[in-house]
């Protein structure tokens, strides 16, 4: 999703080149196409043999390489970036001005389908900020190493597993990294043995202070597919809205960790017709394409598969980034 939002937004400008990876066959085909139909001279499309997780490492490793960095003038589009963030927060704000002034409530909850931990992460700094938040309610599918975490004090890598919300199907969220920053009282000398403990072991030990810090912002619900399509069935009937499923599994988790005591919103992460498969399996009918997707499996389309390697993904950027 984001991948396609960013190449609309420099498709065809001077002096800038894209380079937006996503993982081959883990994406919906309408995410692909959103991507690989935008033939653009300077947009290139990567699909690369692995998971998210892999291509989010492999961005990261050469974002490392600071020399490498400065010569191709290497900026990133997904939350690594903060800029991403600091956006984010500011819908915070936005969605509970507009509650406080129907409801005249002063503190609401926020219900985020989260994968990466950005938007989210967003909302715990608008929290930090002063905005009344009651809750930051964190849904996760069955990749679920943050509810693990929320929940169980379990912060361990396990297998990607496919699911019907498939922007979510990741295990090392980038953004959780600067939760614990904090989390660590701004010690980021603890921070940094923390991550390398992770990084070689594959799991994050964390003690039960922290975790009832964690459980004071945080509640967590994992939501599997027969949750999703019933979610998208049910809020259909009831409402004649049609969720994705990746915000079906955040109405979900509100739905089962919220009392009522205050009024939540619940973040709206995507049109249902990029995901027309799932959407039909829970309701029995496809979604309606708005005007941009019609028509959108008959366009030429540019992709190049490649495998899940730094060095891979460096030589390709040697041969088509702009050199500073």
């Amino acid at each position: 999703d984001t991948g396609s939002a960013a190449i609309y937004g420099v498709r065809g400008k001077k002096n800038i080149n894209i380079f937006i990876l996503h993982p081959h066959g883990k994406v919906s085909k309408v995410q692909e196409l959103q991507m690989t139909t935008v033939t653009d001279p300077n947009v290139f499309n990567l699909a690369i043999r692995g998971t998210f997780d892999d291509g989010q490492a492999i961005v990261k490793e050469i974002f490392g390489d600071v020399t490498f960095k400065q010569k191709y003038s290497l900026g990133a589009i997904n939350s690594i970036n903060w800029a991403r963030v600091l956006a984010q927060i500011v819908y915070y704000f936005h969605a509970w001005n507009r509650v406080r002034q129907q409801t005249g409530c002063q503190r609401i909850s926020f219900a985020v389908p989260t994968g990466n931990f950005g938007d989210i992460f967003a909302g715990y700094l608008a929290k930090r900020m002063g905005l009344p938040i009651d809750k930051l309610i964190l849904a996760t599918n069955a990749n679920n190493i943050l509810t693990r975490f929320i929940n169980d004090g379990d912060y361990s890598v396990g297998e990607v597993h496919p699911t019907l919300s498939p922007s979510m199907d990741i295990q090392k969220a980038s953004n959780f990294e600067r939760y614990l920053f904090y989390l660590l009282d701004a010690d980021s000398e603890q921070l940094c043995q923390a991550m390398k403990t992770f990084a070689t072991e594959g799991k994050l030990p964390v003690d039960n202070s922290l975790l009832t810090r964690v459980r004071k912002d945080f509640a967590s619900l994992s939501v599997g597919n027969d949750l999703t399509l019933e979610t998208i069935r049910d809020f259909d009937r009831k409402t004649g809205y049609l969720l994705d499923p990746h915000t079906a599994t955040g109405v979900a988790a509100a739905q089962q960790l919220t009392d009522g005591s205050c009024p939540v919103v619940c973040l709206a992460t995507a049109h249902p017709a990029k995901f027309p498969d799932a959407v039909q399996q829970a309701t029995g009918r496809c979604p309606e394409r708005p005007a941009a997707l019609q028509g959108i499996e008959n366009r030429p389309q540019r992709c190049e598969i490649i495998d899940a390697s730094v060095e891979v993904v460096r030589h390709y950027l040697e041969a088509k980034a702009l050199k500073n």
